[in-house]
């Protein structure tokens, strides 16, 4: 972990400009002892915080220049805040600075949740049964938050109405062309065909926007998850855009470091295969099933577009949050092939 510097700064920012600011609105925190940044976090800056007392985690905004509607954290803590109540698995929040004068960004802190984090689809830390059940209650998770009536928690006005896709493919259109910095055949087919092909949406939930194994705490022993984290593309909307993102870990290849598991041999593996996932969710939410997805997955890839195309363009800003920047953004072309792809086989 990093202390704090001579002159007061811990990580990246002021120290002791947060220690003043934590000792007024997180009073049970105590003295600011160490800060370390998580790796990885590409869009918002995470890191944990220790005290006397608590150890928590603060989620930033990054410094510097920044696409408007992005990097929402405000956001994010009105989500935790309105869902921990519930007992929905989210961590405790604890408060919200909105002035970025304090530490240079606007920031939140939240609980810091014991338990483990994998990145690789193919669970290799688990038994084969305990693999199982964690795909099962990642499944079951998503569908409780699917279920969540958003007008009973206060959040009736969390996201615009109207049709979702239509909303979203017009927002990251606007995304990547405010960080464009190429000129990509695949996406510009995208950007033609998504808001010409459009599914009707028949549901309106709480979702995500980022549902996928690396964003799960799962519990110290045990294959069942504590906390889901890194709500920043969570709005209302349509539920199935949760749930195509999740499935289509099942159609995309895999090296065994990500989620993705589309070549594995799941049976070997304990791991279970789409139809079972498929007929899992629908049980839980009232579902008959679930359209053709490619769809689906060709919006998906897109929205991941225009993510990693704004991660490349802080990049070359010189503020991109991690370190493995430059190799992220470098994967744009690839999605934008990938989502193409996807888009033929749901008929373009």
């Amino acid at each position: 972990m990093d202390g704090a510097a001579a002159d007061g700064r811990f990580a990246d920012f002021d120290g002791a400009a947060l220690a003043d600011w934590l000792g007024e609105h997180v009073p049970e925190f105590g003295s600011l002892m160490q800060v370390e940044k998580f790796p990885g976090g590409q869009s918002n800056p995470t890191y944990r915080i220790d005290g006397e007392r608590l150890s928590l985690v603060l989620r930033r905004k990054p410094f510097g220049d920044i696409l408007p509607s992005a990097h929402a954290i405000e956001r994010e803590y009105r989500l935790i805040e309105s869902l921990h109540p519930t007992g929905f698995p989210v961590a405790r929040p604890y408060a919200l600075c909105e002035d970025p004068e304090v530490i240079g960004a606007p920031f939140y802190l939240m609980e810091r949740v014991e338990g483990r984090i994998f990145w690789s689809g193919l669970l290799p830390e688990l038994a084969p049964a305990d693999r199982l059940a964690a795909y099962e209650d990642m499944v079951d998770v998503l569908a409780r938050l699917h279920s969540v009536n958003p007008e009973a928690v206060g959040l009736a006005d969390y996201g615009a109405p109207g049709n979702y896709f239509e909303r979203q493919v017009r927002r990251w259109t606007k995304q990547y062309r405010a960080s464009q910095t190429d000129e990509i055949a695949a996406v510009e087919r995208l950007i033609d065909w998504l808001p010409a092909s459009l599914p009707a949406q028949s549901r309106t939930a709480i979702i995500h926007g980022d549902y996928r194994i690396d964003n799960l705490v799962y519990a110290p022993a045990a294959p069942r998850i504590a906390a889901v984290l890194d709500w920043e593309l969570s709005t209302l909307g349509d539920p199935l855009a949760d749930f195509a993102y999740l499935a289509m870990n099942w159609a995309l290849p895999g090296d065994g470091s990500r989620a993705q598991i589309g070549d594995v041999d799941l049976a070997a593996s304990s791991i279970p295969g789409l139809d079972r996932i498929v007929e899992r969710y629908c049980r839980a939410t009232g579902r008959d099933g679930v359209p053709d997805l490619n769809w689906y997955f060709a919006y998906s890839l897109f929205r991941l577009v225009g993510i990693v195309q704004g991660i490349r363009k802080r990049f070359l800003n010189g503020n991109a949050s991690s370190a493995d920047a430059e190799a992220a953004s470098a994967r744009v072309p690839q999605l934008a092939e990938q989502a193409w792809a996807f888009a033929e086989k749901a008929g373009a």
